[in-house]
């Protein structure tokens, strides 16, 4: 049976496993949730993935969830070429990346992308709808985020750490790369992967603010936005009207961002 994905297409987490997807040579069948109208919410997708995380990969009977681990089986199913380190240490430092994403910068990113930009979209939508899609989002950390996004913006709770926890990984990523081609040596790897979306995303974001003094950073991410599973699996899939969105919006709150950065 053909590998299927169930992605969005500006998510940051789909943009890693098809950019896996596009290093590999490997073709999906592509199944796009609307998560503004909650297709991830249905009860058929969440046959696939409980807590209506996405994206979810499906290959035969393997159902693969969590963006990291999904890169991660790619890379071990389909080990040709091989885009994890063989030496057990640099393994074990591109993981320590990996993780980053996860217990850091995901849900920075999640804040400042709505606080900034897609808080709008939210509130465009009738108030009953808007209440019943976040009263069915099934994990409480995600419920209560949302809704005090949605309600607060960048006075939300966690904005200001956002914006911390970006810098603060910014600084640690141009720290390593002042002694590396890529972030777990001179091989690109799944930590690179795990990485360039979130970095990507401040960029659409208009706030390079966050690493312009940051020269290995610059370079890395220009390399790797170079590459051609960049333009096959990102590029390729973004929305004019989101980015449009999201620079006009960055613009308007790159001073606010600054004074935010370095108040921390």
């Amino acid at each position: 049976m053909a590998l299927q994905i169930y992605h969005n297409n500006m998510s940051v987490c789909a943009q890693k496993v098809r950019i896996v997807l596009a290093e590999e040579g490997l073709e999906a069948e592509e199944i796009h949730l609307n998560l503004r109208t909650g297709d991830q919410q249905s009860a058929a997708y969440r046959e696939h993935n409980p807590k209506a995380y996405f994206p979810t990969l499906v290959n035969g009977h393997d159902v693969v969830t969590e963006s990291n681990v999904i890169c991660a089986y790619l890379d071990e199913v389909f080990p040709e070429p091989p885009f994890m380190p063989s030496d057990p240490i640099v393994r074990a430092r591109a993981r320590i990346w990996m993780r980053q994403t996860d217990e850091r910068i995901h849900s920075a990113c999640v804040v400042l992308s709505n606080t900034i930009a897609f808080r709008q979209q939210w509130l465009s939508r009738p108030t009953e709808e808007l209440v019943e899609t976040i009263r069915n989002t099934p994990d409480f950390e995600i419920r209560e985020r949302r809704s005090d996004i949605i309600e607060n913006g960048t006075k939300s709770f966690g904005f200001k750490s956002a914006v911390i926890g970006y810098r603060s990984l910014a600084l640690e990523i141009n720290e390593t790369l002042s002694k590396s081609r890529w972030l777990s040596g001179n091989s690109f790897s799944l930590a690179d992967v795990a990485l360039f979306p979130y970095i990507n995303r401040a960029a659409e974001l208009q706030l390079p603010l966050f690493w312009d003094d940051l020269p290995e950073l610059m370079r890395w991410f220009n390399a790797f936005s170079n590459r051609n599973s960049v333009d096959r699996a990102v590029r390729a899939y973004d929305e004019p009207s989101y980015l449009k969105l999201m620079k006009s919006t960055g613009l308007d709150h790159v001073e606010l961002v600054r004074a935010t950065m370095e108040s921390g």
